[in-house]
């Protein structure tokens, strides 16, 4: 691999940036005083609380939170809220079929930036109504949805075959490095504005009146840096070579070959990565345009399914319940305000990026399937101790790390495994005929089930507290069966080897 490849690489894996810093932001934002009262989630009569989040008993205590009283409406106009831009997502997913065939990956990508800049900027200065903020997260999730297909799409089709599978997760490293970012960022925001604020103690008379949004304004216009970041980046990149060549383009695709295998377009290595490239597509032409219907041909249905499943389950590991909402779980384990808004989840964001890099390594290693069937065993393991260990925190504080160690550590299953698994997959096995539409049907199970679980989440939480994490571990079981016995590997497959594979398998 070269210094270009890399670059390309990377690069386009700022759309997985995006992806993190949206979910990461919302985290933080759900729990800050002033977008709480903004969007009427609480009220706050002017009530204190202590140093760990108690009531204050008399007035020789030092006050350090605001005391806000829950809206009944709460849990729906979170889920609502945290899911519109799931919502968003699915659709995106789905546009970037038609765009990215029509217009190449890469410029695709740039529109996919563009837009994301403007709905953060919707989110930033939202109005105080539950729908405008909505509408703006789901604005961001067009992008998203879009990117998350056409970003390890392209990487696929820009990296050589043995490494293909490692550039291919730089994708959900940039995931979790934009999820760390946006906790690091708005952690702090939060410690700033949310300790010991204006006005404790003092009665209110108006309990839904607003108090200084900076913090929560200032956190989701911030993503329009890395949107504006990534189209500009991308106007630098070349076009996938593979598009070039299936919009007769020959040429551009030779340069675009040399360029990214650092030599000339008369290289014998050029020549050949060409050669491939134009049998496939006329091969495609041969068989005439590509269809929704055709993948679930004979020959391709098997991957479509194995592709839809694969999201599917990543989803229903339960592990962006953690992520959306993991300040509001550590505070049900019982741990203080400050712990469970700015340490806890930074370490937790920490441990979820740090364990992307054995996935990296893994997945060329001990190939795709295997890192599922190990991650599976290993998140369903966890998930059942975290609810063991959270039924015993009346115990004392012991029992709390051990609980919040157990989400750690199925944080830690899950990056290394689920995480760069299923977005590699879905962008490798595909024909290219239907490979964005199949890529897309991915996606858009993704989405599907992450707009799910955004929603529930929070009644789920409300009703069953930490026993949620046994029916995640549940589903970890059933993600175990599926990756053992329906799953084929691909690992070392070229994108042209990988159809005489699948084909026998379908």
């Amino acid at each position: 691999m070269n210094s270009f490849q890399f670059l390309v690489a990377v690069t386009a894996s700022l759309g997985g940036l995006l992806f993190g810093y949206e979910c990461g932001v919302m985290n933080v934002v759900l729990v800050m005083d002033a977008f709480r009262i903004f969007f009427k989630f609480h009220n706050w009569n002017g009530d204190a609380l202590d140093e760990n989040g108690k009531k204050i008993k008399n007035d020789t205590q030092e006050k350090w939170y605001r005391d806000l009283k829950e809206a009944d409406n709460k849990a729906m106009l979170e889920g609502v809220i945290t899911s519109s831009f799931v919502l968003g997502a699915l659709c995106g997913a789905l546009m970037a079929t038609y765009l990215g065939e029509k217009f190449g990956r890469q410029r695709t990508i740039m529109i996919g930036a563009c837009i994301f800049t403007c709905g953060a900027i919707i989110q930033g200065l939202s109005a105080r109504t539950w729908i405008m903020i909505a509408i703006g997260r789901l604005i961001t999730g067009l992008s998203i949805g879009c990117n998350g297909v056409l970003c390890p799409t392209y990487i696929s089709e820009v990296a050589p075959a043995k490494i293909r599978g490692t550039l291919s997760s730089c994708y959900q490293l940039m995931t979790t490095f934009g999820i760390i970012v946006a906790a690091i960022i708005n952690s702090i925001v939060w410690y700033y504005t949310n300790i010991k604020p204006e006005g404790l103690g003092k009665t209110r008379s108006n309990i839904w009146e607003e108090v200084p949004n900076f913090e929560w304004r200032f956190a989701l216009l911030f993503q329009v840096v890395p949107g504006l970041g990534l189209a500009i980046l991308m106007s630098f990149l070349p076009k996938s070579p593979r598009w070039l060549c299936s919009k007769d383009r020959d040429e551009e695709a030779a340069e675009v070959l040399a360029k990214l295998n650092a030599t000339s377009t008369s290289d014998s290595v050029v020549q050949e990565e060409l050669k491939a490239i134009q049998e496939d597509v006329a091969a495609t032409r041969a068989a005439g345009s590509s269809s929704v219907g055709e993948l679930f041909s004979p020959v391709i249905r098997r991957r479509t399914f194995i592709t839809f499943l694969m999201q599917l389950f990543q989803q229903w590991t339960g592990i962006n319940v953690i992520m959306y909402y993991q300040s509001q779980i550590y505070g049900e384990i019982g741990f203080t305000k400050f712990m469970s808004t700015v340490v806890l989840p930074i370490i937790n964001n920490f441990v979820n990026f740090i364990s992307t890099f054995p996935g990296m390594w893994g997945i060329e290693r001990l190939g795709r399937k295997t890192l599922l069937i190990i991650g599976s065993l290993m998140m369903m393991v966890f998930h059942i101790s975290t609810w063991a260990f959270s039924t015993q925190t009346f115990r004392g504080k012991m029992w709390q790390y051990f609980a919040v160690a157990s989400i750690f550590l199925m944080v830690f299953s899950f990056a290394w495994t689920w995480g760069p698994v299923p977005w590699v997959y879905q962008a490798e096995v595909f024909p290219l005929r239907v490979r964005v539409k199949g890529s897309a049907v991915g996606t858009v199970s993704n989405f599907l089930n992450n707009w799910i679980i955004a929603f529930v989440g929070p009644a789920l939480m409300k009703a069953w507290s930490t026993k949620t994490f046994l029916l995640f571990a549940a589903a970890c079981l059933l993600a175990w069966i599926y990756s053992q016995f329906y799953v084929i590997e691909s690992k070392g497959l070229n994108l042209e080897e990988m159809d005489a594979k699948m084909a026998g398998k379908a």
